[in-house]
């Protein structure tokens, strides 16, 4: 090889190295390139994955392929974000197929997202997705290059916001009619307002009036003088009428102030027609509860007052015409039994003298028990009257029913006879009450005859006791307070009433027994006796089932100490050491019955005519044992205040109150103090010195 071909080798063989160099340097910076050409490719693919993931829209890419349906006729979900399952309402949905998803809906959605694919037009429109019931707002755009047949989708559930627009298209629709309903109904009401007999006003609290209807404003233009309107305020144009304004100021303060109430008033001029008002206040308020103002309904009442007050004069005659036909019925029947009894008495009397004046002294029983039994029956019918009319003079003391009636049992079935089976009911347990024990005995008795007399062929009688718990219906029905009762009850099986006669049976002299067989005072005396007592009196009867008398008494907490029936007899014992008497009454006839009386069994006796005078005696050093007096006296001072200032001097004086008529206020409401008792007029000597010799006896140990 000759030198020249070496040179050229060698040429050759340096172009080759730097030829080699140069691919050399080139490779590092393609592949350095690269790198970084992944690199960033890396990056925004970490970029658009992060994207992807994080949008709040739903987003998904969609291929289409060929299909049954014919060609693109189809496509498959190959992307989705997280919120595609948010909006859609359809989970897992990559490798989902549209036709597989939603068969009812494919075709619409493959043309829909076929055209975009087909012309590379991108689209934006609402759709309602059936299948889950939601409104979606998309978005769609073709993935270059047309060959890979995909398209993307970006969408939102717009749900809440389509129906907040359906109801707004709505309320839009409705509008028009609503607000002519709501014309109609505002127009119906202010014509109801305006057209009413009724004054309507509205005032705000500076007492501005926010409106006032015809009928009101022209009211108090013709009392005040004055036309009001709305935006008048009522205290600036009343300004010249004092008396007016402080009347209206105050009633409307108080609306003002929130309350509600109803007031009847008069208004107008005095010496001018006034007329009265129904005013009706209630206070105006907005929907969070702020005072507004106050509103008042008013009505003139004045006709309605007046008619009132004629029912009322028309119902007080009434009264007072049925009162003059009792007080005439009740005269009718005292002067009929009273002229007979009188008679008796006046007739014995005048024969008694002539025997006595003929020295025919053998015949003056007969007309002295004549006149005494007269005299007796005629205190009775005073006793039955004052019962009834609940001005008797009691004695009430704990009383244990049960005892009582176990005490008359004996009595009873001598008095209703043998064909008559009595039977008695005792409840146990049963709680004292307070009660004359003796005026109940006639009561009793008196309600076990009336029981006979309705069963003339034979029957039975059950007394029963019981203790009865009233709560307000129970009481309201027998006309008593709410508590605890005692109740004594007696039942027949009888003929019964028919409810007019129970709704007279406790009228003084009614009866339904033959004339003479009955002064129709017996269920009067009850009744009067009970209600003075306390308690009431009811009847429950049916024609031919019998009859119930239902004693209602109210139950006593104290201590039960029943004392001896006052009809037992007692007998008359002469004091074993000399005691004075004081005698006070305003009759001079009872003065001197009670003194001979009193004398005769050897009592010392001082009289007085009235309260002072008995009151100085007392006052006195004069040695006194026992205080008799009338309880109605002259002179200013009665019974009772003689008695209790007597006893500021005299503490342990022993009274005794005999009385014909008395407020029980008078006797202390029928509590009586220690060491005072009470006799009623009229009685017999031998009850006075019966009553006189116990009260001796407890007062000084010894008779």
């Amino acid at each position: 090889m000759d030198s020249i071909e070496f040179e050229n080798l060698q040429r050759r063989l340096k172009a080759l190295e730097e030829e080699n160099a140069r691919l050399k340097a080139q490779r590092i910076a393609v592949v350095s390139e690269r790198q970084k050409v992944e690199s960033a490719l890396a990056e925004s693919e970490e970029r658009y994955r992060t994207l992807f993931n994080s949008i709040d829209e739903g987003f998904c890419i969609i291929e289409f392929f060929d299909g049954p349906h014919g060609p693109l006729s189809d496509y498959v979900h190959v992307e989705a974000n997280p919120a595609y399952t948010q909006h859609a309402g359809i989970p897992n949905v990559v490798g989902q197929k549209v036709r597989e998803m939603v068969p009812d809906e494919a075709g619409g959605w493959v043309e829909l997202y076929g055209g975009v694919l087909r012309t590379g037009v991108p689209i934006r429109f609402e759709r309602e997705l059936v299948a889950t019931g939601r409104y979606l707002e998309l978005a769609a755009f073709r993935v270059e290059p047309e060959s890979r047949k995909q398209v993307a989708v970006l969408f939102q559930d717009i749900t809440k916001r389509k129906r907040a627009e359906e109801e707004l298209q709505r309320l839009n629709e409705t509008l028009e009619a609503r607000v002519v309903a709501a014309v109609a109904e505002r127009k119906v009401f202010a014509d109801l307002v305006e057209g009413t007999d009724a004054f309507v006003q509205v005032v705000a609290p500076d007492f501005r009036w926010l409106a006032i209807n015809g009928a009101s404003a022209r009211e108090f233009h013709r009392i005040y003088g004055i036309l009001p309107k709305v935006g008048d305020n009522m205290l600036e144009v009343l300004k010249d009428q004092p008396q007016h304004l402080e009347a209206i100021r105050a009633v409307w303060t108080r609306a003002l102030a929130g309350e509600s109430f109803v007031e009847v008033a008069e208004f107008g001029e005095p010496g001018r027609a006034r007329r009265f008002y129904e005013m009706r206040f209630n206070c105006l308020r907005d929907g969070d509860g702020r005072l507004l103002g106050a509103y008042q309904y008013s009505y003139d009442v004045t006709e309605r007052l007046r008619e009132q007050e004629r029912l009322r004069q028309a119902e007080e005659a009434l009264r007072q015409s049925q009162k003059m036909e009792a007080v005439g019925q009740l005269t009718g029947g005292i002067a009929h039994d009273f002229n007979n009894l009188l008679t008796g008495i006046i007739g014995s009397l005048e024969l008694l003298q002539t025997r006595l004046g003929q020295g025919r002294v053998k015949e003056i029983d007969r007309y002295v028990t004549t006149a005494q039994g007269a005299a007796k029956r005629a205190a009775a019918l005073t006793h039955r009257l004052l019962a009834f009319s609940r001005r008797q003079t009691l004695d009430p003391r704990p009383t244990d029913l049960n005892r009582l009636v176990m005490g008359m049992e004996e009595l009873i079935r001598r008095t209703v006879g043998p064909e008559i089976a009595v039977e008695v009911v005792a409840a146990g347990g049963l709680w004292s009450t307070l009660i004359d024990h003796s005026q109940l005995e006639n009561a009793l008795l008196n309600l076990c005859i009336n029981a006979r007399d309705a069963m003339p062929r034979g029957g039975r009688i059950t007394i029963e006791s019981a203790n009865r718990w009233l709560d307000e219906h129970g009481a309201g029905e027998r006309d008593l307070e709410p508590g605890q009762y005692v109740s004594l009850c007696v039942t027949d099986t009888g003929i019964g009433m028919p409810p007019d006669v129970i709704e007279r049976a406790f009228d003084p002299f009614f009866t339904t027994k033959p004339i003479g067989q009955g002064t129709g005072l017996g269920l009067s005396m009850v009744y009067g006796f009970v209600r003075q007592s306390g308690g009431q009196v009811r009847i429950y009867s049916e024609v031919g089932q019998g009859t119930t008398m239902c004693l209602y008494l109210p139950r006593h907490y104290g201590k039960d100490t029943d004392k001896p029936s006052a009809l037992a007899s007692k007998t008359t014992e002469r004091p074993q050491t000399s005691h004075t008497i004081l005698v006070v009454d305003d009759e001079p006839s009872i003065r001197m019955l009670l003194t001979d009386a009193l004398e005769e069994i050897g009592f010392s006796v001082i009289e007085a005519h009235d309260g002072p005078t008995g009151l100085r005696m007392l006052q006195s050093d004069a040695t006194i044992d026992l205080l008799i007096t009338d309880v109605g006296l002259p002179g200013g001072m009665n019974g009772r205040q003689l008695a209790d200032a007597a006893r500021l001097t005299r503490p342990e004086l022993k009274v005794l109150f005999i009385t014909g008529y008395a407020e029980n206020a008078i006797i202390g409401n029928g509590q009586l103090a220690p060491g005072m008792q009470v006799l009623t007029k009229p009685f017999v000597v031998e009850a006075l010195a019966s009553r006189v010799l116990d009260m001796i006896k407890d007062g000084a140990g010894k008779a």
